[in-house]
């Protein structure tokens, strides 16, 4: 009698803080399908759009996906500081490019965002991967209401900043500089935070190649994922559009597709031309950060395309 096959590891399980957003739509589609993440529950932030748009932007995707069990906690509606500035000038009015999907008729659970992530977090600790794809505004008041949340989580991974440029300013990329104090919080809060900012997500362009693979997956290409990249007036190269957020998720589902590097990260809160720039020393001898400095693009859309197609059947089965 031939030897049992090998028990698979259980997936990851993923909290996601995010500012959907098309590129935070693709990110929920891939967490629904790739078997490697759990996803557990999206905490919503203003950021691309304001938060009645983002939280009705969650449920309505999580909806259309069939995922209507993963709850949606509504977090902060503005920047702790700064005054809140959008980007509908990338997204669309709605956020979601021209997607124009049902409206939701969950609504988000009463609990704020801040208080659904220390709960959900510390009831579980050591197994939760917490994932933000938007401004820190949620992590930060988090980790200042709970210290022990840094402790408390299997890992953190962040969509935002970059070693090397800017997407908002030549210093900035948008998530970092919408709440620059929020971000400098999260950075030295005492653990360690990975970054896949734009120096990954530049090299993972959704090319005509790769919307030529994402047509054959019926209403989830149709309605969803291939109106909102018509509507994406991302300032990418002329390759295709970069769908950032996948990357942070990616980064979870399988870390030997991206190249990262330890370092020191801090950000700027002052500077008239650089506030909101992640300030990055890889040379340093202490080190807050893993940044992802690069990514097998090829192995990062074969995994991406067949967690959609995944997402796309349960769908259909549905």
């Amino acid at each position: 009698m031939s030897a049992a096959p090998p028990s698979q590891a259980a997936p990851r399980k993923v909290i996601l803080d995010c500012d959907p957003g098309i590129d935070d739509a693709f990110a929920i589609a891939f967490g629904c399908g790739h078997p490697g993440l759990e996803l557990c529950g999206v905490t919503t932030v203003a950021g691309n759009v304001g938060l009645d748009r983002t939280t009705g932007n969650a449920l309505a995707v999580l909806e259309f996906l069939g995922r209507k069990d993963v709850p949606v906690a509504a977090g902060s509606p503005v920047p702790l500081l700064r005054p809140f500035t959008d980007a509908h000038d990338v997204h669309g009015e709605t956020g979601l490019g021209a997607a124009s999907l049902p409206a939701p008729r969950g609504q988000p659970v009463a609990a704020h965002a801040v208080d659904f992530l220390i709960e959900r977090i510390a009831a579980a600790p050591g197994e939760v991967t917490l994932v933000a794809t938007g401004p820190l505004t949620n992590i930060a008041l988090a980790v200042r209401r709970h210290p022990p949340l840094v402790t408390q989580v299997a890992d953190f991974v962040i969509m935002g900043g970059s070693a090397s440029r800017g997407n908002v300013t030549p210093a900035a990329e948008f998530n970092i500089w919408c709440d620059p104090e929020a971000a400098a919080i999260v950075f030295a809060a005492g653990w360690r935070v990975t970054m896949a900012g734009l120096d990954v997500t530049h090299q993972a362009l959704a090319t005509a190649e790769v919307r030529d693979r994402l047509r054959p997956l019926g209403r989830l290409s149709d309605e969803l994922l291939l109106p909102g990249l018509r509507g994406y007036q991302s300032l990418a190269d002329a390759a295709g559009q970069p769908v950032h957020d996948v990357c942070a998720l990616a980064l979870v589902a399988a870390p030997g597709l991206f190249g990262c590097r330890p370092a020191q990260v801090e950000v700027e809160t002052q500077g008239r031309w650089t506030a909101g720039m992640t300030v990055t020393d890889f040379s340093a001898d202490a080190h807050n950060a893993l940044v992802a400095m690069s990514v097998d693009a090829a192995g990062f859309w074969d995994m991406v395309v067949g967690a959609l197609h995944r997402t796309a059947a349960a769908m259909d089965a549905g």
